[in-house]
Order: C-alpha cells, then sequence, then structure tokens
C-alpha cells in the first residue's frame, strides 16, 4: 500500500511508466498515467486521502475456437491493451463500496454473501459472489472501498464482465488474502459469480483471458481443470494490426440465441450417449447425422459439425503461433470465420434476416482485405464485433471504411497486452 498523495506524485514524475509501457504495450504512456492520478483522485474524492493499492484488468480478444468451451473444447485468446483500473484500500468494516465512473455506486454487506435474485444482472452480484468464493476457500474478507474507470466499454466484445471479475478478484487477493491465489484461481472465482450470482451461464475462456493475460491456448476437456499454455508470439512485429470492428448492433433479446447454440450441440451429444460434443468422436457424429437431423433438426447437425472443425483449428492456430507462421494462422482464422458464418450460423439473429450488421462487417472486410489477413465474427455473434489482422498498410483505408458505414471510433486497433490482471502497486509502502 502507498499513500495516494505520494503516488500521485510518483505517477507524474514518471516512477511507474516502465510498468505501463508493459500494461499498454506503448513508448507513450502519459495519457494512462494521467488517467491514473485521475483515478486517485476520484477516489479521494469519494473516501478521502489514505493508503491505497492500484489495480488493472484487460479485455480480452478470443483468436481462436469459436463457441467451443462450453463443449469441453480448446480455444485460442489473448488480453489486449485497454483495461480496467480500480483504486482501492480496506475500510475496516463488513461494506464493501464501489464506485464506478458512469455506473452506479455498489454497496455490499460481507455479512450477506448468498446469491439475490433482485441482483440478477448486476456488478453488485459479481461483488458478493467473488466474495462468497473467497470465504469459501476459507480467507477471511473484510469491507473496502474502490474507485473504478474503464476502457472496456459493455458490448464492446472485449469482455467487460470478465474484466471486472478479474479486477475484484484481484482487490479481493491482494487486500485479504495475501496475493496466494493466482490467476487461474482467480478466473474460476470470477466464472463461478456470473454463474450463480449473476445468472449467466458462460465458460471459462474470457475469464482466463483477462486473468492470466498474454496469448493462451487453453483445453478445457477438464473444465475444473482446463490445461493453460502461454504463447509468445510478436504480433508487434508481423506486419498487421489487430482490429476489432464495433457493427453498432443492439444485444437486446438475443439470449435465447445464445442460450441455442449450446443447447442444440450438447443436444446433439446426448443423443449419442454424451453430455458434450468433446466427448463424442468426430466419426460417430458423422455416423449419426440422419439420428440428429430427425430429433434436432439440422441446423444442430451444422453447429456440431462447427464444433469438431473449430476445436481442431484452435489447436493449430495455436500451433502455427509457436512456430512463427502468421500466414497459417490467418488461413485459419479466415477458415474459423467462414465456419462461424455457414454452420455454426452466429452471424445474424435467426429470427430477424433483415438485421445483419455482422454480415455487412464481414463482407466488408473480405472487400477491402482481398487474400490479404483475416476477418471472422468476434466471440458470441449475433451482434457485436467482428476481428479483423490487418496490413500495416491498408489500416488507414480499413479503419476509414468500417467507419464510414459503422460510426466514427466503432473501429478499435489494439495490441496483444503481455500480463493480465495485476496489482500495479505491488511492493509499495509509503
Amino acid at each position: 500500500m502507498i499513500s495516494s498523495e505520494a503516488l500521485k506524485q510518483k505517477l507524474r514524475a514518471g516512477s511507474y511508466d516502465p510498468r505501463l509501457r508493459k500494461l499498454y504495450v506503448s513508448d507513450h504512456v502519459s495519457r494512462q498515467a494521467q488517467r491514473l492520478v485521475e483515478l486517485v483522485d476520484r477516489y479521494e474524492a469519494c473516501f478521502g486521502a489514505g493508503a491505497v493499492a492500484l489495480f488493472s484488468a484487460p479485455g480480452r480478444t478470443e483468436l481462436g475456437g469459436n463457441h467451443t468451451d462450453h463443449q469441453h473444447g480448446r480455444v485460442l485468446a489473448a488480453s489486449v491493451n485497454v483495461d480496467m483500473i480500480a483504486c482501492a484500500a480496506p475500510n475496516g468494516t463488513d461494506q464493501i463500496q464501489v464506485h464506478s465512473d458512469g455506473f452506479p455506486d455498489e454497496a455490499i454487506s460481507i455479512g450477506e454473501l448468498i446469491p439475490k435474485m433482485e441482483e440478477v444482472n448486476t456488478t453488485s452480484a459479481l461483488i458478493r459472489g467473488i466474495g462468497a468464493a473467497m470465504k469459501a476457500r476459507g480467507y477471511t474478507i473484510g469491507g473496502f472501498n474502490a474507485f473504478v474507470m474503464s476502457d472496456v466499454l459493455p458490448g464492446s466484445g472485449l469482455s467487460s464482465s470478465a474484466a471486472y471479475e478479474t479486477l475484484i478478484g484481484q482487490i479481493f487477493n491482494h487486500l485479504f488474502c495475501g496475493d496466494e491465489l493466482d490467476a487461474i484461481e482467480i478466473a474460476k472465482i470470477g466464472q463461478y459469480a456470473e454463474n450463480v450470482y449473476f445468472g449467466k451461464p458462460c465458460g471459462l475462456m474470457d475469464q482466463i483471458a483477462t486473468s492470466v493475460g498474454s496469448i493462451v491456448a487453453v483445453d478445457f476437456a477438464d473444465p475444473k481443470e482446463p490445461v493453460v499454455q502461454e504463447i509468445s508470439f510478436p504480433f508487434a512485429e508481423c506486419g498487421h494490426d489487430l482490429c476489432i470492428v464495433d457493427v453498432g448492433a443492439d444485444h437486446a433479446d438475443l439470449t435465447h440465441e445464445y442460450a441455442a447454440v449450446p443447447e442444440e450441440m450438447s443436444g446433439a451429444a446426448r443423443l449419442l450417449g454424451k453430455e458434450v460434443l468433446r466427448d463424442v468422436p468426430e466419426e460417430v457424429f458423422f455416423q449419426n447425422i440422419p439420428l440428429i437431423r430427425e430429433e434436432l433438426g439440422d441446423r444442430a447437425v451444422l453447429r456440431a459439425a462447427h464444433f469438431y472443425g473449430d476445436d481442431k483449428r484452435a489447436r493449430m492456430e495455436a500451433d502455427a503461433l509457436r512456430e512463427g507462421d502468421f500466414h497459417r494462422f490467418c488461413q485459419l482464422s479466415r477458415e474459423s470465420g467462414r465456419s462461424s458464418f455457414e454452420y455454426l450460423q452466429n452471424v445474424y439473429p435467426s429470427g430477424a434476416p433483415q438485421n445483419q450488421a455482422i454480415s455487412i462487417a464481414l463482407m466488408l472486410a473480405e472487400w477491402i482485405l482481398e487474400k490479404k489477413g483475416a476477418f471472422r465474427v468476434h466471440g458470441g455473434g449475433f451482434a457485436g464485433t467482428i476481428q479483423a489482422f490487418v496490413p500495416n498498410d491498408m489500416i488507414q483505408a480499413f479503419t476509414a471504411k468500417m467507419e464510414e458505414v459503422f460510426g466514427t471510433g466503432m473501429c478499435h486497433v489494439l495490441r496483444i497486452r503481455p500480463v493480465g490482471g495485476v496489482v500495479l502497486t505491488k511492493g509499495e509502502h509509503s
């Protein structure tokens, strides 16, 4: 912990610049240092000056394995250089108070850690669930004050919920658990809070990507103990920019579309005697297509076929990056995008074919890039974002066309962040 005034002085003096350069993958971090000073100012305005700690949790991008995690498959993901930040300190009470820029203030009693129906789909639910999980692991938790600011916007396709879970998990871990919990455990705690308290079924990919950081290949064959391998690949040197294009489509009323994907995949698996497709050999699936068509319809067949293809592609994409073969990675990324469009069918809502913003974005990306780079639907689909790897000399034209169609500021050029959730002030004392 460090006094808030001393912390601001060190931020202004550039003492934290080496850490910030690593976090934001840039030599120009004056804006980020000023952002952190503003964060501490906002904390002091709410809670007063005193000893504090700073925390950061990144957004994430899915690089491979679209809708494979919930079938215990393989994924490839990475943290990116936009983040949520928090200034926090214990307050010596049983109350957790979290103020967030632009969001309602949260007040949670650590004496009440059971799920509350009225908190479903709120950040209060996530805080309460994470606290409950920490306590269940034997830690004595306490109240704290925190102020949160975010560049990971809701609906941006960069998993703001997982970033928030990682951030709150890091605060608990640092203030009350002696930093004993590793990144994987913090990810599992975040998933638990989202599933049980927030009320949203989700896999573990988003939480692992934000908590562990860098590029990670994850195998969910045993979802309780996923195999996580970090991959070192110099994306900054591959001659391409990573772009996330927000198409501006509304996520409202799409819950049934998202839910239908795991329902149909798992339905096919159950017809063949298993709970998830990872446990059904691919040849057994193809031998039983007539049965699945008869019982579940054609779309379930196509979605299951996508799983088998994208599960293999996620492994091959990871291998391509390990071997430094970015051209092969882009080939596989394009194949993944085509499979999502044709087989997984998560590019537009099935009940609203007149609304195809993601389809338009993919069409434009193919037209601009021709045979270069890669493009694909990003994340859950149906609305939201696409991902593209754009040659450096084409980025201006790509951005201009996408923003002409979808609006200014809708094409985000990102970099892979080499670390996940962190305590920026770890080791500081004053």
